[in-house]
């Protein structure tokens, strides 16, 4: 029994002693990793490196050939002359390409060291202050774990910086140590380790251009950043070109766009004048009617000049209008509008207006009327743009000047738009073509204003400034004679283009001095049977609401 028990531990503590005796299996790593490089007054990066393997079999190494930085600029590496000994033996390295990668891989042979050599050309950047940043990760992507690095970079003159940064690939902290450009150590020298494995040691050297040519490959990709990019050259060119195209409208609107002798003596065409002791009576010349009144002050016809006319045809005994008794129940109001004979000839417009409206014959609806002055309604403009032409207050009928100008801002705004685009997708000069876009946009704006009138016509329009003064001023009891609502009546379609209407019209209801009906008082407007002079300001409000309404909102 106690043979039994001694043998049992002494076979026991041999397997221990056994056990123990067993060598262990070192982890597979690189024991230093050494690199003598040198940068060429080129740019080129020249990587020598002596690699000490510690039971590995293989050594595999991945290059970046690319690299993204920010949105918009990649910058690209050509790595050459690959070449690689084992134990001072000659092989060939398997060199592949992965995407923006370069994978060198090198067979091992037990613990040989590994010399592995190699260019890089694109690493030398330029700062654009004169100076050439070296930038590469003389350690990277390795398979293996390094205990030790080391790196001496032979450089072919004086430096101004140097760094060295070591780990993680993203964001890889200062190396353990560095140094360069002393007395001790003239050429730049980097220490770091132990690193795991993939991580990286990223040598970083700055000259200056004499020394070290940069050889950068960039390649600049779109975004909004880069394309609308406010440094010096594209907003000075964007400021520049604004304050030009300013220039220029200011230029352009000087040359053709300004009245000819703005400051011209006023020519009074019509105005109130005595008639008797604290009477007036209102006169204008008979070849200024109250559509080219209202076109040449705002170079244009619309829908209040149509109106104008409209009732100055009434007034001056072409057109009757008669408002029809309001059928019981929400019918709208009608009215008859009843064709005269005028003592005064009739320009081309207003004859063209008055056949839209009343042919001859029997009496019209207005609702009938309205479809035939809306499709007159285009030659009535045409013909009272020749007008003011034939009266010789503009050089060039206003809207073939604003068309012409307004057809030269759409093509202006056809090409920036196109070369706009191309400025943003391929240059910095996004800012530009915004200016360009505004520009064309602002011709545009400026095509309306462009009608320039006459000497005659600015004078005439001096003269009707003064006018409208005189309708929203003149005393309207000076015009309340025998002859009152005639008087009164001719002010009214003047003062619709020059302001002032409803003083006119409360004048007219003021000149009423009896209780009796008035349906028939004013003869050229007529009302329906109980109808006063105070309902006039409603009438004619409705009246000119409905015109405009049906003629000029469709």
């Amino acid at each position: 029994m106690l043979v039994r028990t001694w043998a049992a531990i002494v076979l026991a503590v041999a397997g221990l002693i056994g056990f123990s005796t067993v060598p262990a299996h070192a982890a597979d790593e690189i024991a230093s990793y050494v690199v003598n490089g040198s940068v060429a007054p080129d740019g080129v990066l020249s990587v020598e490196a002596t690699i000490t393997p510690d039971g590995a079999s293989e050594l595999r190494q991945r290059f970046a050939t690319a690299l993204e930085s920010g949105r918009d600029r990649r910058y690209e590496f050509e790595i050459t002359d690959v070449a690689a000994t084992v134990g001072g033996t000659a092989v060939t390295p398997n060199v592949s390409t992965d995407g923006d990668y370069e994978l060198v891989t090198v067979p091992l042979s037990g613990n040989q060291p590994v010399r592995l050599s190699y260019k890089v050309k694109g690493a030398a950047l330029d700062n654009g202050d004169g100076t050439t940043t070296v930038s590469w990760r003389l350690l990277q992507g390795l398979n293996l774990p390094v205990r030790s690095f080391d790196a001496t970079i032979a450089v072919p003159g004086p430096f101004t910086m140097i760094d060295c940064r070591a780990g993680s690939p993203a964001a890889p902290a200062v190396c353990a140590n560095f140094t360069g450009g002393t007395h001790d150590q003239s050429e730049p020298a980097f220490h770091d380790g132990p690193r795991g494995a993939g991580e990286v040691v990223q040598v970083v050297i700055r000259f200056p251009n004499s020394v070290v040519k940069p050889n950068q490959d960039l390649e600049r990709r779109w975004t909004l950043d880069h394309a609308f990019s406010v440094s010096p050259l594209p907003l000075g060119a964007a400021v520049g070109t604004g304050l030009l195209g300013a220039l220029f409208f200011w230029l352009m609107h000087r040359r053709f766009g300004r009245d000819d002798g703005p400051q011209a003596d006023p020519i009074m065409v019509g105005g109130f004048r005595p008639v008797g002791d604290g009477q007036s009576a209102f006169r204008m010349d008979e070849d200024v009617r109250p559509g080219q009144v209202g076109t040449l002050v705002d170079e244009r016809v619309d829908p209040v000049d149509i109106t104008a006319t409209m009732l100055d045809l009434a007034v001056h005994g072409h057109l009757l209008i008669t408002e029809m008794p309001r059928d019981p129940g929400f019918k709208p109001t009608e009215w008859l509008l009843t064709r005269r004979t005028g003592v005064d000839a009739l320009r081309p417009y207003e004859r063209t207006l008055l056949d839209a409206l009343a042919p001859e014959g029997e009496a019209q609806p207005l609702h009938d009327a309205i479809g035939r002055v809306r499709e007159a309604s285009h030659q009535v403009q045409d013909e009272l743009y020749a007008e003011v032409v034939h009266q010789g207050w503009f050089a060039v009928r206003p809207d073939s000047t604003r068309t012409t100008w307004a057809r030269a801002g759409w093509i202006a705004l056809v090409l920036t738009l196109i070369g706009g685009a191309l400025l943003i997708a391929f240059t910095e000069f996004g800012l530009l073509a915004l200016v360009l876009v505004a520009l064309a946009l602002g011709l545009m704006f400026v095509a309306q204003a462009m009608p320039a009138r006459t000497a005659k016509g600015a004078g005439v329009l001096q003269g009707l400034g003064i006018l409208r003064g005189q309708l929203l001023t003149q005393p309207i009891e000076e015009m309340q004679g025998g002859r009152a609502y005639a008087e009164l009546s001719r002010v009214l379609p003047y003062a619709v283009v020059l302001g002032g209407t409803q003083r006119w019209i409360d004048g007219l209801v003021a000149a009423d001095d009896d209780e009796a009906e008035d349906s028939e008082d004013l003869d050229w407007y007529h009302g329906p049977a109980g109808w006063h002079l105070r309902d006039l300001p409603g009438s004619l409000s409705n009246f000119v609401r409905t015109i405009q309404g049906e003629l000029f909102t469709r």
